[in-house]
């Protein structure tokens, strides 16, 4: 099985003879209290944004631990670059779909408030969603051992999104209606590609969405047969698209 990740600042991973590093806060605790970390179990480092450090627990107090840090790297950013918008979903199936698809590989999720949405961020509960979809990715990434953690951005709106897919090498709106399915979609051949995937409401689009869409540049492809929530269309296409592009 391979080590379990924590989060800790860049300056935390600086490697060298004996050096060690205290994993404290939030992190600490979960690993002395939650995962039981023993001292001699070897552990990962990471900052987040790629760089990761294989580290030897030391030490163990009562809400953190001491880790004597050994080989440092820098995990190669996955390519093509894959981003999913995300229309909002009911409840918290917002927060499932930012999981399953962090565990997938997903490397930013855009948040959308679609025209069809129930489900409205509004005032102070912009920010608190925003945390809980941060938070989520965090920790989903943590669990797939990931050394990145995707960047949730701000809500967009409609404009945001258009001039998103205007910007990408492919952009694929999922629609039940197309002609099209992504598992035989023309795929960029360039590594430095960046390919946005749009999953709407449940819903669905709105006309002057598409509308929008399809002026950006972006194609429509189905998934297959069946209908899927809006919660879990975005895991379903990433994996196709994973397997396709070579990033699995």
């Amino acid at each position: 099985m391979t080590p379990p990740v924590f989060l800790v600042g860049t300056a935390d991973l600086t490697p060298g003879p004996d050096t060690t590093t205290t994993v404290a806060g939030p992190e600490g605790r979960h690993a002395a209290m939650v995962r039981r970390i023993r001292e001699g179990e070897v552990v990962d480092l990471s900052d987040g944004a790629g760089l990761r450090a294989r580290a030897t627990v030391v030490g163990v107090g009562k809400d953190s631990i001491d880790c004597r840090i050994g080989e440092v790297h820098t995990d190669p950013e996955p390519r093509p670059r894959m981003t999913l918008v995300q229309a909002l979903p009911k409840g918290d199936r917002g927060e499932l779909a930012v999981e399953m698809t962090t565990e997938a590989g997903v490397d930013t999720v855009v948040p959308w408030a679609a025209e069809r949405c129930v489900t409205r961020w509004k005032g102070p509960r912009v920010q608190k969603s925003l945390d809980k979809w941060r938070n989520t990715a965090r920790e989903a990434a943590k669990q797939a051992r990931r050394s990145r953690v995707p960047e949730v951005t701000d809500l967009a709106d409609r404009r945001t999104v258009a001039d998103l897919l205007g910007d990408a090498t492919l952009a694929v709106v999922l629609h039940e209606d197309a002609d099209r399915t992504l598992a035989t979609a023309e795929l960029p051949a360039d590594t430095e590609a960046h390919i946005v995937l749009v999953v709407g409401p449940e819903g669905g689009f709105s006309d002057a969405e598409l509308e929008a869409f399809d002026g950006a540049g972006a194609v429509r492809a189905l998934l297959g047969p069946s209908v899927l929530r809006t919660s879990t269309a975005g895991v379903a296409a990433l994996s196709v698209l994973q397997a396709r592009t070579g990033r699995w």
